[in-house]
């Protein structure tokens, strides 16, 4: 049996990625929209009444207009956008985050694709809070780099015709829109300080948070906290220090699902540094979405991936 799948968005970043991993699969039948007529309403609607699952690869607002499109059709939607990643109504799609996840997915309607810096982020601090190595209302500094595929058409343009720097950091008025959802979906109660940055390469991503140390947060306890959370996981490995080394490659993991968590540091000197790396197209986007989707779908985890 083939399932019918719609992406809503196909020409992005995102949805292009999407489309890559499903179109040789033999149980996905992607539905097709006329080029010219994307932003059509009604045929829009129509695609979306032939899919049994559709992928949203929108802008917020036009995330939200395909959600009214679909209110009375039968189809299922997993939306990549930031637009319900603290809707109550939606089941953030993130199931190696909690046990109950995996299963909610698999029967809900309605799936939040979380975002790319708050995957790593929220996998380094959700555990260990819920293992009392963080506090709810301690308050964080959250530091990250990414690709800059992540910035959509107009970043990547400006990198590929060679007019960007080779790094820089924004954000700093603390109104990126990936903090609401880190502390959605990690219990925090006082707002992080993040300073998320791009570099000169496409797809990749480093999600760091330092900490201090004490008598009970240790290299060893938050090591083993995240081990613990993450076991038997297929796309989250926990890897101690000695198996990274002394550098941090954003693009290690890049054309994969997977994302490594490792805990650097010195117990003497008092200072940590918890590290996530993902693709952020992959663990951190599309790879995610095909994920959630063959959740939904009953079918392997990894198929596609």
């Amino acid at each position: 049996m083939a399932y019918s799948i719609f992406i809503d968005g196909e020409a992005g970043t995102t949805g292009l990625q999407i489309r890559e991993r499903l179109a040789l699969r033999e149980d996905i039948s992607l539905v097709q929209i006329d080029p010219a007529r994307r932003k059509d309403a009604d045929a829009r609607r129509e695609a979306f009444s032939q899919a049994d699952v559709a992928i949203l690869c929108l802008p917020d607002d036009a995330a939200r207009e395909a959600v009214e499109l679909t209110r009375d059709l039968d189809v299922r939607l997993i939306d990549a956008s930031t637009a319900h990643r603290v809707d109550d109504r939606w089941v953030f799609g993130f199931p190696e985050l909690a046990d109950e996840l995996r299963d909610r997915i698999a029967t809900a309607r309605l799936v939040s694709n979380p975002g790319c810096y708050s995957t790593g982020a929220i996998a380094i601090i959700a555990p260990l809070i819920e293992a009392g190595l963080i506090d709810e209302d301690e308050p964080l500094a959250i530091n990250a780099v990414s690709g800059y595929t992540g910035g959509g058409k107009a970043l990547i343009a400006e990198y590929e015709d060679g007019g960007a720097p080779a790094h820089f950091v924004y954000g700093l008025n603390q109104g990126h829109k990936h903090i609401p959802e880190i502390m959605a979906h990690t219990g925090l109660l006082v707002q992080p300080v993040f300073a998320p940055s791009v570099g000169n390469f496409a797809q990749g991503m480093a999600v760091q948070l330092p900490l201090h140390l004490d008598d009970d947060r240790t290299i060893a306890a938050l090591y083993e906290a995240l081990a613990d959370h993450y076991a038997g996981q297929q796309f989250v490995e926990v890897v101690k220090a000695a198996e990274i080394g002394a550098r941090i490659v954003p693009t290690a993991l890049n054309g994969t699902n997977l994302m490594r968590l490792s805990v650097h540091g010195d117990d003497e000197a008092g200072c940590a540094t918890v590290v996530a790396v993902l693709d952020n197209l992959g663990k951190g986007a599309s790879g995610a979405a095909v994920q959630n989707l063959n959740i939904m779908l009953d079918l392997d985890e990894a198929e596609g991936l």
